[in-house]
C-alpha cells in the first residue's frame, strides 16, 4: 500500500470515528424527536420565532458537539430573505456566544457551521458579524482572514 493511500485511509477512519462521537454526544444532550421536529420545520417560517436558534443548532452536523460541548452557541446578528428565480431563502450573519468567543478553534467552528448551514436549501448564505473579529488575539485574527472560509460584515 503506498504512503499516500494509507494516510488517506487513516484520515477516513479518523472522520468515522469523529463525526460517530460527535453524533453519540449530540445525541446524549438532545431530545431526538424535538431535534427531528425542528429539521422539519422550515426556516422560512421559524425566523422571527423562539424556536430558530434551535432550528439553526439541529440543522449542524459534528460542529454541534463542539458548540454543546464546550458551552458555546449562535446568535443571529441580522438576516434578511432573498427569493431567486422565485424561491425564498435566507441571507443569515451570525455571531459566536458563550465560549466560542475564546476558543483557540473558532476559525474552523465558523467553517463547520457555514458548510452545515449552507449545505440547507433555505439558506442562501452564511456571514458572520465583523465584531466576532475583536474577540480574537492578533495572531486568531490574522489566521482566520486569511485562512478561513468565512466572510465578516
Amino acid at each position: 500500500m503506498a504512503e499516500d493511500d494509507l494516510v488517506a485511509k487513516y484520515a477516513a477512519q479518523a472522520s468515522k470515528s469523529i463525526a460517530e462521537e460527535a453524533e453519540k454526544r449530540i445525541a446524549e444532550s438532545t431530545n431526538p424527536e424535538e431535534e427531528a421536529r425542528l429539521k422539519r420545520e422550515s426556516l422560512l417560517n421559524l425566523v422571527e420565532s423562539d424556536d430558530f436558534i434551535p432550528a439553526l443548532l439541529a440543522r449542524l452536523g459534528s460542529v454541534r458537539a463542539a458548540l454543546d460541548g464546550h458551552g458555546g452557541g449562535i446568535a443571529v446578528q441580522s438576516y434578511h430573505e432573498e427569493s431567486i428565480d422565485g424561491v425564498s431563502q435566507l441571507d443569515l450573519v451570525l455571531d459566536l456566544t458563550g465560549a466560542c468567543l475564546s476558543c483557540g478553534a473558532a476559525p474552523g467552528t465558523l467553517d463547520g457551521i457555514k458548510a452545515d448551514l449552507e449545505g440547507d436549501d433555505e439558506v442562501l448564505r452564511i456571514r458572520y458579524s465583523k465584531n466576532l473579529l475583536d474577540t480574537f488575539d492578533e495572531l486568531g485574527r490574522e489566521f482566520i482572514l486569511a485562512h478561513g472560509n468565512v466572510e465578516f460584515v
